[in-house]
């Protein structure tokens, strides 16, 4: 299927930004992606059992203070594209030039580094378009702390509502944790975001077999391979988790508490049960490809089978009318009165034994 414009531009767009890094050094900080928001939004929660203090940052150095407080500090940085913002964030906690390369990457695989004194993790996060229909993803950058936690994340608006709201209630384990657990609760509701999105395609396919099963044309074939190049690059984010979900349930790290590694377990089945759901969908969307063109074909063979009946029925009536169309003068049919009528009777009751002939084989 031929590709819309928009969407050959987007992909060379991609290709070009991802050329701005050739010949720079390992660790050059440049933003690769698309800008998705015109400013760069940093909010600080900062708890612990006791209490919260929440604010929005005008500048990256009102986090500063935060570092050496012995509650826990989550940064949230909504627009990565703004470097100097990253430089100045990373050098302060203490982050690797080649960190900061993978945050500003927005092309990153999910995965998970233990740095030793920080671990970092990126992941993929999925929310549905205006009408529901069309997926997009985002990246999001965890890194943990001894006493906090930075998220990085291309453009405001995130899953993470009930997180907040669970920090500002109080009275729960989130705020009795530390900053491990805060990210397993980001984590978590993240993947509670892909089962959203699985249920937004589960309806889609069921939409799409009620077209395929009524009346399948173009349109419904345009639905299945977008959803099938959906389902690839959910695909390409979801099994990845399961690897970084897994190092985070082993990880030796003194960062990740024992305690917590059991919820990472928990995560883990659920990223199992997206991966098994993405997997399903895929077979359904290809069987679903093969059942439109078996569908297609199907009708066109009944097309070509009334044609070809209709073209058998009149080849012996067209043989007649040929040989009664020669203008021959020594015919012995052209002086009978009752010719005309009879060569008529003939020709239908040619007409009328093959077509109970086709019958009688359920040709027809």
């Amino acid at each position: 299927m031929m590709r819309k414009p928009e969407e050959s531009r987007t992909r060379l767009s991609s290709v070009r930004k991802r050329s701005k890094k050739a010949g720079l050094p390992p660790g050059s900080l440049v933003h690769v992606g698309e800008r998705k928001t015109e400013r760069v939004r940093i909010t600080v929660l900062d708890y612990n059992e006791a209490g919260v203090e929440e604010r929005e940052a005008r500048t990256v150095e009102e986090c500063f203070p935060f570092k050496d407080k012995p509650t826990v500090t989550w940064i949230n940085v909504d627009g990565i594209h703004d470097t100097s913002v990253i430089e100045k964030l990373g050098a302060h906690y203490g982050i690797h030039s080649l960190i900061l390369e993978d945050i500003l990457n927005t092309n990153q695989r999910p995965k998970m580094e233990d740095m030793g004194s920080y671990i970092y993790i990126v992941l993929k996060t999925l929310e549905g378009g205006p009408d529901r229909s069309n997926e997009y993803m985002e990246q999001n950058s965890f890194i943990i702390g001894n006493n906090f936690v930075l998220s990085l994340q291309e453009k405001e608006g995130d899953a993470f509502g009930a997180v907040r709201d669970r920090i500002r209630r109080g009275g729960n384990r989130i705020r009795r944790m530390g900053p491990d657990y805060l990210v397993y609760s980001l984590i978590d509701a993240i993947v509670d975001k892909y089962f959203s999105v699985l249920e937004r395609v589960g309806e889609r396919i069921e939409t799409l077999e009620g077209e395929l099963v009524a009346d399948p044309g173009p349109e419904t074939l345009h639905g299945i391979h977008t959803l099938k190049n959906e389902m690839l690059f959910l695909r390409k984010a979801v099994w990845p988790l399961r690897e970084l979900i897994s190092a985070m349930e082993r990880t030796e790290s003194e960062l990740v508490k024992k305690e917590t590694r059991l919820f990472f377990r928990d995560i883990y089945d659920h990223v199992i049960q997206v991966i098994d759901t993405v997997e399903t969908y895929r077979e359904m969307l290809g069987g679903m490809f093969d059942t439109y063109l078996s569908s297609v074909s199907n009708r066109m063979n009944e097309v070509m089978k009334v044609l070809t009946i209709i073209a058998t029925i009149f080849i012996p009536l067209t043989f007649l009318a040929g040989i009664y169309g020669m203008n021959f003068q020594r015919m012995p049919e052209l002086g009978w009165r009752w010719g005309y009528p009879a060569v008529w009777a003939v020709m239908l009751a040619v007409a009328a034994v093959m077509l109970v002939f086709f019958k009688k084989k359920k040709w027809l």
